[in-house]
């Protein structure tokens, strides 16, 4: 299974390459190529959607990258888009209630709805 969030990523000449994932908002990362930047970018947005599972909040829908182009806040920018694959809940035993299961249980609904 795959959800797939659009980033944005700017470069100033004198700073690493900032990453934005307007969908999530608060989300931001950076790294010192444009590699490492879209890396880091999967790492924060599992933690943000991880963060925000655990206070309750709800997880706002991932859009399409031509949805967010025309916003001023992100001119400049380079638009990529990036992937989470994880495995189905039910191919994972877990013994007690916790985030990784609350994750997973919201993204298997998410994803289904998706399809």
């Amino acid at each position: 299974m795959q959800r797939h969030y659009p980033i944005v990523i700017h470069k100033d000449p004198d700073s690493d390459y900032c990453v934005i994932v307007p969908d999530l908002p608060g989300c931001i990362t950076a790294g010192d190529t444009l590699d490492d930047a879209q890396n880091q970018a999967l790492e924060a947005i599992q933690c943000h959607i991880e963060g925000m599972l655990l206070d309750g909040e709800l997880i706002p829908e991932a859009k399409d990258i031509a949805f967010h182009q025309n916003n001023p806040e992100y001119a400049d920018g380079t638009w990529k888009s990036v992937s989470i694959s994880l495995p189905d809940i039910s191919e994972i035993q877990v013994d007690q209630p916790g985030r990784i299961q609350r994750f997973f249980r919201w993204f298997n609904r998410t994803a289904q709805t998706i399809r």
